[in-house]
This record gives structure tokens, sequence and C-alpha cells, in this order.
């Protein structure tokens, strides 16, 4: 029996949950799939599908094992792309982005890049905070912020300009501040933290070259970035955010930049990746892509 190819069939016949739609993209016949399934099962000792006459499901084995052979269906693609640099990428990307840049971004540019690379396929996380890109199994995670302690490869790709923002209803019962000294006492925030029932972050100016912590108050505290620009929008206080997120809320009216003299300086922009020895060739090809169209949209400092 060869193994990978029996790895491969059972794959294509639990992604499509079909072995008639799995025996046509194989170009084998469906009885010869399914005697190549029966074949690995009888191999591993385990029962990998339940079979009936409508459909195809994994078993718990089946689901354990696909996961696995994906893996490692992968691993043999770019292990065989070493020796011909010239072939196509293939196999699965996992990535991770923060929900602002998938859908202003990432997404939108996708369609382009698997054009170019149509052997690929990805698997897209959106979130905010931190990323455990080991247990996940993830190649490669984009992060804005000040980067804690890791051991995660980090490439800088610039710094993204913030701007402090309220909206028209906020400012007509609060007033709109000219300088810092007018916040203490008359305005407040959105607290913005990473997890529910931390210490929020405090608002910072920059004045003199230098940033300034300022403690604020705040009737809520979100860890989401889309909460957190709604949260400014109901007129439930200040935000800091990076400008080209909220650029159209600015430019309708929106948001109101305010302080504008007084913006902190700017937050970095980071690609982490694990570190391994032999970075494959699809996640090099894809941080470098994703980089450069971060760096072309954000117009990064």
């Amino acid at each position: 029996m060869d193994r990978f190819a029996a790895l491969g069939a059972f794959v294509r016949v639990a992604e499509t949950r079909s072995f008639t739609r799995a025996a046509e993209q194989l170009g084998l016949s469906r009885a010869r799939v399914s005697a190549i399934v029966q074949e690995l099962e009888n191999h591993l000792g385990a029962r990998l599908l339940h079979r009936t006459t409508r459909q195809v499901r994994l078993t718990p084995d089946g689901d354990a094992l696909l996961e696995r052979s994906r893996d490692l269906l992968d691993d043999l693609d770019e292990l065989e792309s070493l020796f011909d640099p010239g072939s196509e990428l293939a196999g699965r990307l996992r990535v991770d982005v923060g929900h602002a840049m998938a859908r202003q971004l990432l997404i939108p540019r996708l369609p382009d890049f698997l054009a170019v690379h149509p052997r690929l396929s990805i698997e897209l996380s959106c979130s905010d905070g931190p990323a455990d890109l080991v247990r996940e199994g993830l190649d490669c995670v984009v992060r804005v912020g000040e980067l804690g302690d890791s051991d995660l490869i980090a490439r800088h790709l610039g710094v993204m300009a913030l701007a402090n923002c309220a909206s028209p209803t906020y400012l007509a019962r609060h007033g709109h501040p000219q300088t810092p000294a007018d916040l203490p006492g008359s305005h407040q925030v959105v607290h913005y933290v990473p997890h529910l029932g931390t210490r929020p972050p405090p608002f910072v100016y920059r004045e003199g070259g230098e940033d300034h912590d300022l403690e604020l108050p705040g009737v809520i505290s979100v860890n989401s970035t889309q909460a957190y620009t709604q949260a400014c929008l109901a007129g439930l206080g200040l935000i800091q955010v990076p400008r080209l997120g909220v650029q159209a809320l600015l430019d309708s009216g929106e948001l109101i930049e305010v302080l504008a003299d007084y913006r902190p300086a700017g937050m970095p922009v980071s690609l982490l990746y694990p570190h391994r020895r032999n970075l494959s060739r699809r996640v090099r090809v894809f941080m470098d892509w994703l980089s450069a169209e971060i760096d072309a949209h954000y117009r990064l400092e």
C-alpha cells in the first residue's frame, strides 16, 4: 500500500464528505477510492469513516487522523518543492490577523494572491490578542502594538499613526478638549483591554517630544477592536486608534479627531512566526506578499 496516496485519498473523501466527489477529483473510480480507504483502515486497525447511503462522516479516529494527514501531506509537498524551486506552491497556510486588517486588507486581496498560487489554501483566524502559534499550528500572525516577551521571530513592518477620536454627540456633552489639561474631570475614555477584568492602559498624549500617561475614567471596557470603535461612535468616550482604520468615519464626520497636536507615538506593526530552521517556501512567499500589502495599504512610517 502506498501510504501517502492512501492518506491523500482519505483526506479528499473527508473534505468532500463523498467518495464520488473524491473519486472525480482524484481521477479514480469510486470503487477504487473506497478500496484504498478500506485498506488504510485495515492497516491502522481503526474505523475512520461512518458510511451511509446519504453521507460520509468522520469517526473520532478519523477526525484525529485528518489534521495529522493534512500536515504530513503539506510537509511532503514542501519537501518535494525544495528540489524544484520553480514548482507551484502547495499546501495550507494558517494565518491570524486582527479583525480590521482581515476585513480591510487581507480578504479583499486574497483572490489575487490565490490566483497566482492556486494550489495553496488559507485557514484564517481573526483575533487581536496574543496567539499561541505552536499550539494552534499557526504559520504567522500580524500584531499591532508593543510585543511581549516570547520565543517567536518578529519582523518589524513599520509604525502605524494613531488618532484621538470622539463622536459628535460625545463632544456636544463634554466639550471639545484643546489640550490634555482639559481632560481630567471633564472627559472619559473607552477602555480597551485584552482580557476583561485586567487593568486598562492609560490615555497617552505626546508633548515636548515625549509620551505622557494620563489616567482617565471610563464607563465601559471592551476586549474587541470592533466594539472599541462602536463604543466611541455611541458617545461613550474617547478612543486612541490607528488613524487609517477610522479614516472613513473621520471623512464622513461620524468621528472627529481631537487633540491632533498631541497624538501619541504610533503603534509598531509586526509579523510574527515560530522559530524554524527551515521555514517553508510557501510561508516565506506569503509573508513577503503580506508585508508588501500591509506597507502599501497602511502607509507605515
